[in-house]
């Protein structure tokens, strides 16, 4: 059986790219009828964010990754939470020191920092490595604080086999001798996921092609302890563009990069899910970019994920919103506008038909105040927006004309809804030798204000109702005159 583990530690909301590494461990387990686990990875306590795990829990259940195991759920492999498997950890790291692949090391924090400043790599020099059995037990039973350092091969090369990137090999000589327990007693990460991967019987780790260079150490560990090694799933790195067009990692200087910032900016979890599920994967044989999350489980494979970095496009991710927004019904868009309008709507203004009108012109939830607004107050426009090449209106007489017969027909007008206000003023086109589109032009931007609107001239009035629609084609009639 496939299993899988998104393993994230609390340190603030969840990126981009943590998601779609979730999404990725999710869809290749689920893929298989298999099992996903939640784990929390909290080892480096200096960088804990308070909430951060429940931030990361809410996430997976609003994008419908249900996790099979882990905190709040259970399962045969708890606890779930790192800071909660402390005694596991030393256990192990002790295990790993019997064998000869780890070893205690004594050296100060000062002796550290001072060997960091003659060598900025970081590199440690190895000067606990040899210690005696003798000097380690002395220093044990005196209480002298200790780490323990995983004893990396000096000579010869580690080679590991990734699913997407193919055979991955490593000079031993460029393997620092890793932390593997800090002096607090806590594992490092380096450490305490591989022990965590082998318990949970993890089968598949899907990360970052960050991680390419450091999985040799990895793979290492676990030829000690005698265990077979997981398969690994390196996904191609996420970037986004730049101002002048060139391309980086993403980071927050492209825009919104975590997942509640797309969700507080008003696009959908359903929309996300699916524009970062093809961040670095494509579908075989499938003529659309639209799919369910039970549609992604039933399509994806490890051989459709590339290895060429993707683009983090947020012009293309607006648009895969918009699709999702066009498609809502018209009670689900309602009530998930009800958080992202901030504007008070008249008491005259029919809002049923103004959120109707505005579902299929917005692409993302937050622009509604924005396109709404025009509908709520009249804005300030010049007379010379009445003109329009197009539809042949070059001189405000006409407009005049239109504007005053208009009004004589709207106000003997009693149900302002679409069709009827339609039908009342098509008389006019034959009446004044003018085309709809002219006649419409007219209306629209006396009741609107803006050349581009969402929705059509009677449209808008139906939303306004009969007073305020008479009342700025009164508007207009003083503007022009």
């Amino acid at each position: 059986m496939t299993v899988t583990r998104f393993a994230p530690s609390p340190t603030g909301y969840m990126h981009i790219g943590n998601l779609r590494t979730a999404l990725y461990s999710y869809l290749i387990s689920k893929h298989d009828g298999g099992k996903f686990i939640l784990r929390i990875e909290d080892t480096d306590r200096e960088r804990l964010v308070e909430g951060a795990t429940d931030i990361i829990k809410s996430t997976l259940a609003i994008t419908g990754l249900t996790y099979d195991e882990g905190p709040d759920v259970g399962g045969d492999h708890g606890p779930y939470v790192q800071s909660e498997r402390k005694e596991i950890y030393m256990e192990y790291a002790k295990k790993l020191v019997e064998l000869g692949h780890a070893y205690y090391c004594f050296c100060s924090k000062e002796r550290l920092e001072e060997l960091h400043n003659e060598d900025a790599t970081g590199g440690y020099d190895r000067h606990c490595r040899d210690l005696s059995a003798e000097e380690i037990e002395a220093k044990l039973a005196s209480g002298v604080p200790f780490v323990i350092r995983q004893r990396m091969p000096l000579e010869g090369t580690t080679t590991y086999t990734d699913c997407v990137f193919g055979e991955i090999t490593m000079n031993n000589s460029e393997l620092q001798d890793q932390i593997l327990m800090k002096a607090d007693g806590y594992p490092t990460y380096n450490f305490a996921h591989i022990v965590d991967d082998y318990l949970m019987g993890v089968t598949h780790v899907v990360r970052g092609s960050e991680y390419l260079t450091s999985t040799p150490k990895y793979v290492l560990l676990y030829d000690a302890f005698g265990w077979e090694r997981p398969n690994y799933v390196h996904l191609p790195l996420l970037m986004g563009k730049n101002a002048d067009g060139s391309v980086s990692k993403l980071s927050k200087r492209h825009g919104a990069v975590s997942f509640q910032d797309l969700i507080d900016d008003g696009y959908l979890p359903e929309a996300i899910i699916n524009y970062i599920a093809l961040l670095g994967w494509c579908p075989k044989q499938s003529e659309t970019e639209f799919f369910t999350l039970d549609e992604l489980k039933s399509l994806f494979s490890i051989d459709g994920v590339s290895k060429s970095p993707a683009v983090f496009d947020f012009e293309k991710l607006l648009w895969f919103n918009g699709e999702y927004i066009h498609k809502l019904d018209d009670a689900e868009f309602t009530r998930l506008c009800a958080r992202f309008i901030k504007t008070d709507i008249p008491a005259h203004i029919n809002k049923d038909k103004l959120l109707s009108l505005l579902k299929t012109r917005v692409s993302k939830l937050s622009e509604l105040d924005d396109k709404m607004a025009f509908f709520i107050t009249l804005p300030e426009y010049d007379k010379e927006l009445f003109f329009n090449k197009k539809n042949k209106i070059s001189d405000l007489s006409t407009v005049l004309t239109v504007l005053g017969e208009a009004k004589s027909i709207l106000t003997g007008v009693d149900s302002f809804d679409n069709d009827t206000l339609f039908s009342a003023l098509a008389p006019l086109c034959e009446k004044l030798s003018m085309k709809t589109g002219a006649i419409m032009w007219c209306i629209r931007i006396a009741v609107s204000g803006m050349a581009a609107t969402p929705g059509g001239a009677t449209e808008i009035m139906e939303v306004i109702g009969k007073d305020e629609s008479l009342a700025r084609i009164d508007s207009a009639i003083a503007k022009i005159s």
